[in-house]
């Protein structure tokens, strides 16, 4: 990925630079560099989003597009970011002198199928209780006093729109993880126990 991220378009992005639009065209990829992005969906009549994923250094999106269809979601940066811009020309040049890497991207598109089909079905077979445990226990890592803790800061916004449900339902269960002991909230940090 690094060798292709040198042939690509280097450009930096303020904090909130919607790279790409779900349903425009495109034909290329963003290789992020420095920095984090999101992919999600938003829908246009009630404004309620859904996050796909949150992704960093080395890894790419937009790979959907390549196909010459529409984007199938948008991606925003969170934080200032750098990119590497491939367009399918280039790509397409790569995968001439490197043919491994057509199994790369094939395996990061299969994976990502994988994912949404997961989702899709959690979605329909797990209430919300169910998703939001799996998300939080998914996100923690274990910490040198015995704990697991997820590092990054999620607002219960944050959460509803990965888990697909509304904000106010996100802090009913929060509230009643933290009353039953298993999960604790602290300064922004989410603990479980």
């Amino acid at each position: 990925v690094r060798d292709l991220a040198r042939r690509g378009l280097i450009a930096q992005h303020a904090k909130g630079t919607l790279l790409i639009q779900e349903g425009d065209v495109g034909d290329s990829i963003h290789i992020i560099l420095w920095g984090r992005l999101r992919s999600f969906s938003v829908d246009a009549q009630s404004g309620r989003e859904i996050t796909y994923g949150i992704f960093g250094p080395g890894e790419y999106l937009g790979e959907m597009g390549l196909d010459g269809g529409p984007r199938s979601a948008s991606v925003i940066t969170l934080e200032p970011s750098v990119c590497a811009l491939v367009r399918r020309a280039t790509l397409e040049q790569f995968i001439t002198e490197h043919p491994s890497f057509a199994f790369e991207l094939l395996t990061k598109a299969i994976r990502r199928a994988r994912a949404a089909t997961l989702s899709a079905r959690q979605m329909a077979l797990t209430d919300v209780y169910g998703r939001l445990t799996a998300l939080l226990d998914s996100l923690a890592e274990l910490q040198p006093d015995g704990m697991r803790s997820i590092g990054e800061r999620l607002t219960h916004q944050d959460i509803a729109n990965r888990i697909g449900c509304t904000r106010e339902m996100v802090s009913r269960v929060m509230r009643d993880l933290e009353t039953g002991g298993h999960v604790q909230q602290e300064r922004g940090v989410i603990s479980l126990r």
